[in-house]
């Protein structure tokens, strides 16, 4: 019988293989158990900010999402669903326990009548036994979504109303009903406040908005305004280019120089926008403001000042009008506007302020804005108005770090070339390429019969 025997180089093959199997297994071992990936994608569209991981951070327990989407789209969007399950991949690499599931609105119409559901696409997200609708799907608008549920402090925002003043949850052009929903998303709970009944403004409020009213404010209400400054309540106050109305002393308790007159601005005329518009797009450098890069619009705004013997360690959050003025005079489309040097003031103009200092050994917050039209629901879907005014809300409330998650920027991926680069770009690849291909296959060819 003979025995079998193996050549040196068959078991040298052998070998090789067994290595390369268990090399092969231990890697997938180590993918498996620490799983790594790397984005390279221009935009990075496959990855999430930093600000949108360190939501999700915050969420140590399971978030359901549900997705009322019809599997055939009739307004032939394409396949919604399998958009929603890519995005949603992406929020689950980071976190494994978001649950994605998807509710068609045809086949389970009670569903959707019981989850009060608007429209084909709304999702609704759960977490710690609180719910956020959301009509549209982006990172910006999911991440404040759960930053909002996040937020378990539940925090009171009482305004002021009884005098025409613009409200939390009117749905009027002027009111502020949208930016009241973005409010109560994010954790905040919203009480209206008469202070001709209440005695005072609550203690438990953690902060009061003061929007401009159209009727002039008893005394009494203004001396209960002053007593919650003085006790160290927060305050935000949207004034418009009106007359006060019985709110004098709270301006000058604040130590406020406001300055007749509507700002002008030629940039917004620029941007086809009203010339009585002004735009934003810098900010100094401030909690509310840091990382912010967004254009806000301000309507019929009015500058801001400050004393400088006030007691407030002040900020400017948003400078305007760098190349417009102040103008006294009642605006008119239908004329051209001019800097008048006799009446007018040049800017730039102070129109967002933070004021702070120290009450019975806590620190108190006040921000005032030259325009309550920025967060009235005809123009707080402008630019980052919405955000803005979010931001603001967070710092008075100290909740610094749930200031809102900004839009990814679009790298710009196009290439722009001048006439002179076109043409020598154009001449090379359409004669000097084909000529040098044919020059070199010439000489390999006269090569080779040589």
């Amino acid at each position: 019988m003979k025995k079998l025997r193996l050549s040196p180089f068959l078991l040298k093959n052998i070998a090789f293989t067994a290595l390369l199997l268990v090399i092969a297994i231990a890697l997938y071992q180590l993918a498996a158990r620490y799983p790594v990936q790397w984005d390279m994608t221009h935009t990075r569209m496959n990855s999430l900010e930093p600000s949108s991981t360190q939501v999700l951070d915050r969420l140590p327990g399971e978030v359901k999402i549900t997705v009322y989407a019809a599997e055939q789209d009739a307004e032939q969007q394409g396949d919604m669903r399998r958009l929603i399950r890519e995005f949603i991949s992406v929020y689950q690499r980071y976190k494994h326990d978001i649950t994605l599931t998807f509710v068609d609105p045809v086949k389970e119409p009670d569903a959707m009548r019981k989850a009060a559901i608007q429209n084909n696409g709304e999702m609704v997200v759960e977490y710690g036994g609180r719910a956020a609708h959301l009509t549209s799907l982006n990172e910006q608008t999911l991440s404040s979504a759960l930053l909002g549920l996040a937020n378990t402090k539940n925090e009171l925002l009482m305004y002021l109303r009884g005098h025409g003043e613009r409200k939390l949850d009117g749905s009027a052009n002027h009111d502020l009903g949208e930016f009241g929903k973005r409010l109560q998303q994010n954790g905040y709970r919203l009480s209206s406040l008469d202070l001709t009944l209440a005695t005072n403004v609550p203690g438990n409020a953690k902060l009061l908005l003061l929007t401009h009213p159209q009727a002039a404010l008893l005394p009494g209400e203004t001396d209960k305004i002053l007593r919650h400054l003085d006790e160290g309540g927060n305050l935000l106050w949207l004034i418009d280019a009106e007359p006060l109305r019985g709110l004098e002393p709270v301006a000058e308790k604040l130590g406020l120089l406001l300055t007749p007159g509507t700002v002008i601005d030629p940039a917004a005329q620029d941007m086809n926008a009203p010339a009585n518009w002004t735009l934003s797009a810098g900010y100094p450098p401030h909690p509310v403001t840091g990382h912010f890069d967004l254009i806000t619009v301000f309507p019929y705004a009015r500058g801001l000042a400050s004393e400088e013997s006030s007691p407030w360690e002040r900020q400017t959050l948003v400078e305007v009008a760098p190349r417009g003025w102040m103008s006294r005079t009642p605006f008119d489309p239908a004329q051209k506007l001019r800097f008048d040097k006799n009446h007018d003031i040049p800017g730039p103009f102070s129109l967002a302020l933070a004021l702070q200092r120290t009450v019975n050994d806590k620190e108190q917050r006040i921000v005032v804005v030259g325009s309550g039209a920025f967060l009235a629901n005809a123009y707080s879907g402008n630019g980052g108005n919405m955000d803005l005014g979010i931001n603001m809300v967070n710092w008075l409330s100290n909740q610094d770090a749930l200031i809102t998650i900004q839009p990814r920027t679009n790298k710009d991926g196009t290439l722009t070339f001048s006439t002179r680069a076109l043409t020598v770009i154009s001449i090379g690849l359409v004669i000097v390429l084909p000529l040098l291909l044919l020059i070199g296959g010439g000489v390999l060819w006269w090569r080779k019969r040589s």
